[in-house]
């Protein structure tokens, strides 16, 4: 997967590619002439007292060593330009694949472990590619031109070359091997620390209510001593893996002068050869060495590499139409005809034979005990998820085949969990409307119920909303969503429980609201009271994912046995407290 990505996501910019190997090429070879000159100084300059000689040739080495320097800098700079490029196109990719997920997907991978793969992962991919450009693309030049370059000077000292070469691969695998495994343990627990410390802060509330800090301390601590003993493990192997490398090359460098000082009395070489071919050595043991430590980012780019790939490579199961159909008329009416819906693996259906039809401009409720696929039902219209037989119909289209930009502008879904995003509350209730006024937002807030509270705000309208609406409170900030979904004034309006939050009292007015300025509008009600649903259109009575019941109050009161028991806990509740 790792190699797929790069060719992927490299492929378009092949010209900062080319500009790399070219200038690395070029500092390569520079740096592969130094040695050569370096032993023409000492043996025909230095030996023989040639001043001038050891002046020019000196020249020629700094003008090298400045162009060397050049090729470096200018290699350095594409590599990273071609390293952050890739990172920003592979954070787009994965941004837009979770975006077009549904909310089988999202469960599928969990939040946590999806902003894990869109940051750190990214990052150790990107880091992979950048020092790719700056070393290993020199390391084997290096390498190959040391070898070639060493054998040139003297023959006889190269097999102290086929000694240390091996070696040191030797080593470096060894480490690789090892290292495999404790990276795909370290993402994993990056994963488990990014889950708690969410959890965490998202239940902060909780947690102290229930005087939790300790234990949810020592469930923090576990779990960074997790990452803290898998990075040690890591960590002791590279710690390994370097001295060991240098101590192959320092024994190789005493070799060489062992040796070496051995011909050179002997008159078989020149010093000045015996110190080129020394550094042609060191040459191609800093090669091999830059391969290693590319080897070791590769294992763990690589594990990242796959976790992304699995996230590009995971199909939605909410999947937009080839031809979309485009109809006509935007009344409002909702038709589910026979629909059945199982989640993956699930030995039975969520829902099973749902059929009811809502009219345009009228209340639908929909009632039933937790775990009675109230949600999945509602979230089969704006599809968050889809249906797995059956058909769920809006104006007479299929939802599968509308376009979902089209859907989508008919819906105005105000959720379970109301949330709001960072800015202000102007800023949120523009949401799904931009061009909407101010004069707009205070009348989606006064039909809301929510145009007191924001009036008595500093700033009103401007007021600071943090992260989610946690600046505010529960009953607020559902109603600030229930006004967002307002603003943006679709045909179809989508309250899954979304009353859960206000008194008793706040909750009818709301609801009187909604009937006297959305008339028209067509009316999707999740409720858990009887006394938000009392006055609806139509109740749905949901049982295990059957429809056990559907008709008015007073008629399921009388025929249904399972709305019955419902009104009748609720009102004992009510007249024991």
């Amino acid at each position: 997967m790792l190699w797929t990505l790069i060719v992927r996501y490299l492929k378009p910019a092949w010209p900062l590619i080319v500009g790399v190997v070219i200038f690395q090429a070029a500092q390569s070879i520079a740096s592969l002439m130094l040695p050569t000159l370096n032993a023409d100084i000492i043996n025909l300059g230095v030996v023989a007292g040639d001043i001038p000689y050891i002046w020019q040739t000196g020249g020629v080495m700094l003008a090298i060593t400045l162009v060397q320097v050049a090729c470096s800098i200018v290699a350095v700079y594409f590599g990273s330009k071609l390293a952050m490029g890739m990172g920003r196109d592979l954070r787009a990719a994965l941004f837009h694949r979770v975006v077009a997920f549904s909310q089988r997907e999202v469960g599928q991978f969990g939040p946590p472990s999806l902003i894990t793969r869109n940051t750190n992962d990214v990052q150790q991919v990107q880091m992979l590619v950048q020092m790719t450009a700056t070393l290993m693309v020199a390391a084997p030049m290096l390498a190959i031109g040391g070898v070639v370059m060493a054998l040139r000077q003297d023959v006889g000292l190269s097999w102290l070359m086929a000694v240390s070469i091996p070696i040191l691969l030797v080593i470096v695998s060894l480490v690789i091997v090892r290292m495999v495994p404790a990276f795909q343990l370290m993402q994993q627990r990056i994963d488990r620390i990014n889950l708690i410390m969410r959890e965490q802060l998202t239940g902060i509330r909780v947690i102290r209510a229930f005087v939790r800090e300790r234990e949810e301390r020592a469930r923090f601590d576990a779990a960074s001593e997790g990452v803290a003993e898998t990075g040690i493990r890591a960590g002791n192997l590279m710690a390994f893996m370097f001295p060991a490398i240098m101590l192959v090359m320092n024994l190789s460098s005493i070799a060489v002068i062992w040796f070496g000082g051995i011909q050179v009395q002997n008159g078989q070489t020149e010093i000045g050869t015996l110190f080129a071919f020394l550094q042609y050595l060191m040459q191609v043991l800093m090669g091999v060495m830059m391969a290693a430590f590319m080897f070791i980012m590769i294992p763990r780019a690589s594990v990242c590499a796959d976790r992304i790939g699995a996230v590009l490579d995971t199909p939605t199961s909410v999947i937009a139409p080839v031809v979309p159909t485009h109809p006509g008329e935007t009344a409002g009416e909702i038709v589910f005809d026979d629909v059945e819906f199982s989640y993956p693996g699930a030995e039975q259906p969520v829902l099973q034979h749902i059929s009811f039809r809502v009219a345009p401009g009228t209340t639908t409720a929909i009632i039933g005990s937790t775990g009675s696929g109230k949600s999945t039902l509602i979230g089969l219209v704006p599809r968050l998820f889809d249906v797995t037989g059956g058909v769920v119909r809006v104006d007479g289209s299929d939802v599968r085949d509308l376009d979902p930009d089209e859907l989508w502008r008919r819906i105005g879904l105000v959720p379970q969990r109301a949330f709001l995003f960072s800015g202000t509350i102007a800023s949120n209730l523009r949401y799904g409307n931009a061009e909407a006024t101010d004069e707009e937002l205070w009348h989606a807030l006064e039909i809301a119920q929510a145009r007191d509270f924001v009036a008595a705000m500093p700033n009103g309208l401007e007021a600071s909303i943090a992260q989610g609406g946690t600046n505010v409170s529960g009953g607020q900030r559902q109603r600030l969503a229930i006004a967002r979904a307002l603003v943006k004034r679709p045909e179809i309006y989508i309250f899954d429980d979304s009353f859960s939050a206000l008194d008793v009292a706040t909750d009818a007015a709301l609801r009187r609201s909604l009937s006297a300025h959305v008339p028209d509008a067509t009316r999707l009600v999740v409720a858990q009271r009887v006394s938000t649903i009392r006055d609806a259109d139509q109740i749905i009575v949901l049982d295990h994912g059957v429809i056990v019941g559907i008709g008015r109050h007073t008629e399921l009161v009388a025929t249904s046995e399972t709305y019955r028991e419902i009104v009748e806990s609720q009102e004992s509740v009510e007249a024991s407290a």
